[in-house]
């Protein structure tokens, strides 16, 4: 398991995809259940993001969970409960 804060997540997504919508930002605990598609992340520019994860923190997440989280309190919610690589289940 792997403890990743929404300011971490928004730094891997502008270092994976760019910037969100101006005006969006992930600070605050409304930023957590904005939709990725309000901040304008697509499901193509998630799957992005979770590979940096798989290879920075070594989380290991599905990519069709990850299709379906619509929010970032969803998908950081997959990667503290996902196993890292290697672990033993």
């Amino acid at each position: 398991m792997s403890d990743i804060t929404l300011s971490e997540l928004g730094e891997l997504l502008l270092e994976c995809v760019g910037a969100p919508e101006e005006g969006m930002a992930f600070e605050g605990e409304g930023a957590l259940d904005t939709p990725f598609l309000e901040f304008g992340y697509d499901s193509l520019a998630l799957l992005q993001v979770t590979s940096v994860i798989n290879r920075k923190y070594g989380v290991v997440l599905d990519d069709d969970a990850v299709a379906e989280a619509e929010t970032p309190r969803m998908l950081l919610k997959m990667v503290a409960a996902a196993p890292q690589a290697g672990a033993v289940r």
